[in-house]
């Protein structure tokens, strides 16, 4: 059977339409990982469309799963959506110990991913943890992202004292990334129970950025392990049953040490930058969500003078798991930005 341009656009446009209108689920167009090496790890790569490569760098405690939406409105629109497992996540390999989790063995996975895929460079999309990655690598090697886009973290200014030692001062010892610093409670917690923890911790609508400005600041303390102590929490699940059971079935195999040792590289990441240009020159999407509330705009704001070529995007209401609780509204001003490029 042949077919004319104009049945194949016919095809490609009825499939978005499908996984958009729920005829397709996106469980069901998720892609089955290929497997590379990479910077001595095997890492799991999902992969979708054909056209200029768009790479996805999940976060914290997220997998390539959680570009679902993106792959498959990316491959509709033109572009190759590639998403890794990364280091200690998923399938991808999790070797032991906490510096094999710092950002240069990070940056570097991302390396080899370009190398064994055959791209010199590539546009990177990244969330959470996977902004971070993301930021730091526009400073150490930016000839490798051909443009970026941030969801949730901005580029923050080096600063002048150990990170964790602020935390820790500021927020004190039940801050979840100092308490990570200090103990292995949490993350045994998470793996005690880890349907409970995605039940708790991927939620949407649980509290506004104008509310939260109001609590008193012990409130605005986040502990993980007085997360878990809760029965319910507010606001709606951002999961299918199916889609948290992914989760669930990901993390009992992997467990949560290494993503956690991730955030046990914070002083190390924070002295490898010293003495390095903080300035990106890549061309750069922001898209930041209000109601995410770690994140204040100020922190935002504060980014401005580091990045020279910088559209900000925020989405409101919208919680920290942006692409994921605001797939439509992502996926479209990813796919608007690209398209400025062509």
């Amino acid at each position: 059977m042949r077919w004319t341009i104009a049945g194949l656009r016919f095809l490609v446009g009825y499939a978005h339409f499908a996984i958009r209108g729920g005829l397709l689920s996106n469980m069901n167009m998720f892609p089955e990982p290929q497997f590379v090496d990479s910077n001595d790890i095997r890492m799991a790569v999902y992969e979708q469309g054909e056209g200029p490569a768009v790479i996805m760098v999940h976060g914290f405690p997220e997998l390539a799963f959680s570009w679902r939406h993106q792959m498959s409105a990316l491959a509709a629109a033109g572009f190759r959506a590639i998403a890794p497992d990364m280091r200690g996540y998923g399938k991808t390999d999790a070797p032991s110990g906490v510096d094999q989790y710092c950002m240069a063995k990070l940056i570097g996975d991302l390396h080899g991913l370009l190398d064994a895929l055959e791209l010199e460079r590539a546009t990177f999309i990244g969330h959470d943890w996977g902004a971070m990655i993301l930021w730091h690598m526009a400073m150490l090697a930016p000839q490798r992202i051909d443009k970026l886009i941030t969801l949730n973290i901005p580029h923050y200014p080096r600063s002048p004292v150990d990170p964790i030692a602020v935390m820790r001062e500021r927020f004190g010892s039940d801050f979840y990334i100092v308490n990570f610093q200090d103990s292995d409670e949490a993350e045994k917690a998470f793996a005690a129970d880890p349907a409970h923890f995605f039940d708790m911790m991927m939620r949407k609508n649980q509290i506004l950025r104008e509310q939260f400005d109001q609590l008193p600041p012990q409130m605005k303390v986040l502990s993980l392990l007085k997360v878990m102590q809760r029965s319910q929490s507010g606001g709606a699940p951002l999961l299918t049953d199916d889609e948290r059971d992914y989760y669930v079935n990901a993390f009992t195999k992997s467990g949560f040490t290494n993503p956690v040792n991730w955030y046990r590289n914070w002083t190390r990441n924070w002295e490898a930058l010293e003495g390095i240009n903080q300035l990106v020159n890549i061309p750069t999407l922001f898209i930041g969500a209000v109601d995410d509330v770690i994140i204040a705009p100020e922190h935002i704001e504060a980014m401005r003078p580091l990045v020279t070529n910088l559209t900000i995007e925020m989405l409101e209401p919208c919680g920290h798991w942006t692409q994921q609780e605001r797939p439509d509204d992502v996926n479209h001003l990813i796919i608007s930005w690209l398209n400025r490029f062509t």
